[in-house]
């Protein structure tokens, strides 16, 4: 089960479900592995719905990573995702938000 307050997100692999988290060394790998700009740079790319297929992939990679999943990138680019990829897009997005977004005070 994730937990959205802790910046989890969950994507259905292959039938399994796996909670994903951008940790901060996750963040790092991510930012490593983009082809082109910043985190910054990526998150206005999903807010203007300019990102890729190869950004999706890259942060749900990530965020397997920072939930503490030993399934790779390549695993996951060969994977059956449950909802395709519009689902693996809205994933992705939801991610970002959980994990960017500033906590409501109470």
């Amino acid at each position: 089960m994730v937990n959205p307050h802790a910046g989890e997100a969950e994507l259905l692999v292959n039938g399994t479900p796996y909670a994903l988290k951008l940790t901060l060394g996750a963040l790092a790998g991510l930012e490593a592995a983009l082809e082109e700009g910043t985190l910054v740079d990526l998150v206005q790319r999903f807010e203007q719905g300019r990102f890729s297929a190869r950004d999706v992939l890259a942060l749900l990679a990530a965020g397997l990573q920072g939930g503490g999943h030993s399934l790779s990138r390549e695993d996951l680019a060969s994977a059956t995702i449950t909802g395709g990829p519009m689902q693996a897009a809205r994933v992705a997005a939801e991610l970002l938000v959980r994990s960017f977004a500033v906590p409501e005070s109470r």
